[in-house]
């Protein structure tokens, strides 16, 4: 599935079950806490925290997918094709930090 595809999956998916969009401000705070989850179980998982026996079940794709989920919401409402962003995205990275991280002595 391209961006593309996924932005377009979503917006039927809402309009199909999800009656609308929620508004912006609502879809932020929700976007928080779904990032807070995927940190959750970083911190957990990977982290120096230790795990529930509860938290062990939780699926960490399927949180990065509700992440990505609410992220697309957002850029759907408001007008954001996150293929062309990401793109550019990239490209300012690729000029900006070209050597930048090869001549970090940390990343050695």
């Amino acid at each position: 599935m391209t961006i593309e595809e996924a932005q377009q999956a979503v917006d039927e998916w809402i309009k199909e079950n999800g009656v609308r969009y929620f508004n912006e401000l609502t879809n932020m705070a929700m976007l928080t806490e779904e990032v807070g989850e995927v940190a959750r179980i970083i911190a957990r998982r990977y982290g120096e925290q230790s795990e529930k026996e509860s938290d062990k079940k939780k699926d960490l794709g399927e949180e990065m997918a509700d992440v990505l989920f609410v992220l697309i919401c957002l850029a759907n409402q408001t007008g954001v094709d996150l293929t062309d962003a990401l793109q550019k995205s990239l490209e300012k990275k690729a000029k900006r930090d070209k050597e930048r991280h090869h001549n970090n002595p940390k990343l050695k």
